[in-house]
């Protein structure tokens, strides 16, 4: 999630290898997501809304812990900044197409 991971003092860096299947590295688009949290983990849910229909499709849902989910929203910021800061603000403005579910603000 960052490009610098920070070990705690005395502890040593541990590499990674990642691996990915064709499927899950070709990815699915998305255009709507929920948050929901208990005390102890956030499941976030992405979604495809179609703009012509109410009806939305789950298609990755991901389970986080509280600090998890913290390293996330920095990731996320850090990178949506330098997104920004190469092509512009992006405008987070609601779209009329997309209806907004109940108890989402």
């Amino acid at each position: 999630m960052s490009d610098k991971p920070v070990a705690p003092a005395g502890a040593q860096q541990v590499q990674v290898q990642i691996e990915i299947d064709p499927a899950t590295a070709n990815g699915v688009f998305v255009n709507f997501a929920m948050v929901n949290h208990t005390d102890s983990e956030f499941t976030l849910d992405l979604l495809y809304l179609h703009p012509e229909a109410p009806k939305a499709t789950v298609r990755a849902r991901a389970i986080l812990t509280p600090r998890h989910m913290k390293r996330l929203l920095l990731a996320m910021q850090e990178n949506l900044g330098r997104y920004e800061a190469l092509f512009g603000v992006v405008d987070a403005t609601p779209s009329p197409h997309f209806p907004r579910p109940p108890g989402v603000n």
